[in-house]
């Protein structure tokens, strides 16, 4: 691999590592950036996994203090339902074709962005006085969005920060755990890649140097930026990504 092949990786774990801890869809960088760099889409898909593991686990820990379980679901649930369902996923990435899942990416961040744009500004008052996802619901929405996060990944930011943020948490506190959720459900799909011998390990390895620098460049943000700056932020990556990805379909 050349040099300017791994500046390029570096430079994509970079941001991915700072957008994965402000809002997610870190994936979205790392992806194409190692199709560019010579590898097919599935074997793309699980190197990403692995390098953005190391960084999503920094980035949890930088920004503990700001986790918090939903109303009436531990934190500790959480945890539980996100490994359970990060492993199913690893394991259906590894028997099933991922076109399927691939298609629905831009429709499952526009859905995400949208509701998380209306909880945001459309009733703002409402919507943080207010819950509307009751516990069983809140753990619904996190087992799938943990099965899609072991089996593709991408957007599974988004798609936390909204079922979160329905689920009664203010947005600095869903920023934080979903960090924290990522990293975990991440962990089981992780263990299964490793063994997989589709991971191309150099490429992992500079894509993971720069997400760690990235994710604890994004945990330092995350407790500083105001946060109708970080509702905005979000809601602006949203859409580009939206865009992007009915353009440019991965």
């Amino acid at each position: 691999m050349t040099g300017s092949a791994l500046l390029l990786l570096f430079a994509a774990g970079l941001w991915a590592g700072t957008q994965n801890a402000l809002a997610g869809g870190g994936s979205f960088v790392t992806l194409p950036a190692l199709i560019l760099s010579g590898l097919d889409a599935r074997a793309a898909n699980i190197t990403s996994t692995i390098a953005l593991f190391p960084g999503q686990l920094s980035t949890g820990f930088a920004g503990r203090a700001h986790v918090r379980g939903a109303q009436n679901l531990s934190f500790r649930a959480l945890l539980g339902i996100s490994l359970v369902g990060g492993a199913a996923g690893g394991v259906l990435l590894l028997v099933t074709p991922a076109s399927f899942f691939a298609r629905l990416v831009p429709w499952l961040v526009l859905f995400a962005t949208a509701v998380f744009a209306y909880g945001s500004f459309g009733r703002r008052r409402a919507a943080e006085a207010a819950v509307h996802l009751t516990a069983l619901q809140a753990a619904a929405a996190q087992f799938l969005i943990a099965v899609y996060g072991g089996y593709f990944g991408g957007g599974i930011g988004f798609l936390m920060l909204a079922a979160l943020t329905m689920a009664g948490l203010p947005t600095r506190n869903a920023g934080a755990s979903k960090n924290v959720l990522a990293g975990v459900m991440n962990a089981a799909a992780v263990a299964i890649f490793a063994f997989s011998g589709a991971v191309a390990w150099l490429s992992a390895l500079v894509l993971g140097v720069g997400a760690v620098l990235g994710g604890l460049a994004g945990a330092w943000m995350l407790s500083r930026v105001e946060e109708r700056l970080l509702r905005l932020g979000v809601v602006a990556i949203g859409v580009a990504l939206t865009i992007g990805l009915f353009l440019y379909p991965v």
